[in-house]
C-alpha cells in the first residue's frame, strides 16, 4: 500500500491542483487574447507595416523635392547673379530675340494624305514681293 501511495504523491506533483489549471487556462487565453490584438486587430502588426511603407513612400517624395528645390535655388542664384542666366530663360521659356539676331524657323512639311511626294514645295515667300496698299481719301 505504501507503493501505491507513493505513485499517487508522485502523480500528485505532477498534475496540479483546481485553482492551478484555473490559473494556466486563463493566462493561456491572456496570451491568446494578446496575440490576436498583435496580429490581427488594426492597431496591430499590419498597422506598423502599413505605417513602414508609407514612411518610405513619403522619404522618397522628400528626396526628389529636395533635389527639385536645390536646382531651383541655383536657378534663382543664377538669376540675380548675371544677366546670361536671364536672357536664356527669356531664350528658351518666352521665345525673345536679341536685336542683332534674325529669327528663323522651319516648319517641316505637312505629309499628305496619299503617297509623299518628292516634289519641292512651293515656296513660302513669293518671289514678287507685293505692293504695298494704297490709300485712298474717304469722302465724309
Amino acid at each position: 500500500m505504501r507503493r501505491v501511495m507513493r505513485g499517487a504523491m508522485r502523480l500528485r506533483r505532477w498534475y496540479p491542483s483546481v485553482p492551478m489549471k484555473w490559473l494556466a487556462v486563463s493566462l493561456f487565453a491572456a496570451l491568446l487574447l494578446l496575440q490576436y490584438r498583435l496580429w490581427l486587430s488594426g492597431d496591430g502588426v499590419r498597422e506598423v507595416w502599413r505605417l513602414r511603407s508609407a514612411v518610405a513612400v513619403q522619404q522618397s517624395e522628400n528626396t526628389r523635392l529636395q533635389e527639385r528645390n536645390r536646382q531651383l535655388g541655383a536657378e534663382v542664384r543664377d538669376l540675380k547673379q548675371g544677366y546670361a542666366a536671364l536672357e536664356e530663360r527669356a531664350r528658351s521659356d518666352l521665345g525673345m530675340v536679341a536685336g542683332n539676331e534674325t529669327f528663323y524657323q522651319v516648319v517641316p512639311p505637312k505629309p499628305s494624305a496619299g503617297v509623299p511626294s518628292r516634289a519641292p514645295a512651293a515656296p513660302a515667300v513669293p518671289a514678287v514681293p507685293a505692293a504695298p496698299p494704297q490709300r485712298t481719301a474717304a469722302a465724309h
